[in-house]
């Protein structure tokens, strides 16, 4: 998945770090990032590169604000603001497209870079005084000067539901998005529910279908909206005809797992429970047989 970049490691505690010559820099704009793209390879800039193009442009002075990110292994990245400037070979692109690039710790660090990037963007004011809110020395938090409030970023818990009936696994497809490939049923966690909770409510508000026996599988952070996601297995509790939410899906049905896709991405937990639910049925026929 999306987090499993070993053997490098992601270090995601908050530092008052300033930027190396070789630290790469993250900047994004209306829903894109900044990258330049070779062979299904993508790189980031460095400090050093950004420098450069300031000391030649002559306005050095005027080096945009950084804030440190994180690490992967040793190297930095930070959060610059160049929306207004133009690199060689840099272009920005839409977030969507960094899934099919690699090296894949940059795939990791292009979508926990935009989950900040958002939570940084989204809280420049206090929402109780309205006053301007500061970077603490000591947390990844905004604060208030003026009367106190802590602001921390923004996670949003989600469920994704893999629903089973014998050989087959409900797969969706989802009604004006922009991914267009398979899915399985997922929804936000609300306010008093339990995770497995969710499962049961989204299941029936998406397809009307009531399921049994919810077994938690893995969990994943997914910055690209800002969601820590939670995965289920559940199985079908009677046989229903499947009622769609057309305003979240354009599609839901039953597929036998002899059908399902492969992935040739790795990066999501949906995809993963596909293939894991795939695997587990092959084995068991290969048993029987």
């Amino acid at each position: 998945m999306i987090q499993d970049i070993a053997p490098k490691k992601f270090y995601n505690q908050f530092a008052a770090k300033k930027p190396s010559a070789n630290s790469r820099i993250l900047s994004f704009s209306d829903g894109k990032i900044l990258y330049k793209e070779k062979d299904g390879e993508m790189e980031f800039l460095t400090f050093k590169q950004v420098e450069a193009h300031f000391i030649q442009e002559k306005e050095k002075s005027e080096l945009p604000v950084y804030t440190y990110l994180f690490s992967i292994d040793r190297e930095d990245f930070f959060l610059m603001d160049l929306q207004d400037q133009v690199f060689e070979d840099f272009t920005y692109h839409r977030m969507f497209e960094t899934r099919r690039l690699y090296p894949k710790e940059y795939v990791l660090a292009a979508a926990t870079g935009w989950h900040l990037y958002v939570w940084y963007r989204d809280n420049q004011f206090c929402g109780r005084c309205a006053k301007k809110l500061v970077h603490d020395e000591h947390l990844r938090m905004m604060k208030c000067p003026s009367c106190g409030n802590m602001v921390f970023p923004k996670i949003a818990p989600a469920v994704i539901v893999g629903v089973t009936n014998g050989d087959k696994i409900l797969m969706t497809k989802y009604a004006g998005r922009e991914y267009k490939k398979y899915a399985l049923i997922a929804g936000f966690t609300e306010i008093g529910e339990t995770a497995e909770q969710t499962v049961e409510r989204e299941v029936m508000e998406e397809v009307g279908l009531h399921v049994k026996n919810i077994r938690y599988y893995k969990s994943q952070p997914w910055g690209y909206d800002s969601d820590l996601l939670l995965g289920y297995f559940c199985e079908l509790a009677e046989e229903h005809k499947i009622e769609l939410d057309e305003t979240e899906l354009s599609l839901a049905e039953w597929i036998d797992y002899k059908d399902v896709p492969d992935d040739p991405e790795g990066l999501s937990l949906t995809r993963e429970m596909m293939q894991t639910f795939r695997e587990k049925k092959k084995r068991e026929h290969e048993e029987l047989s």
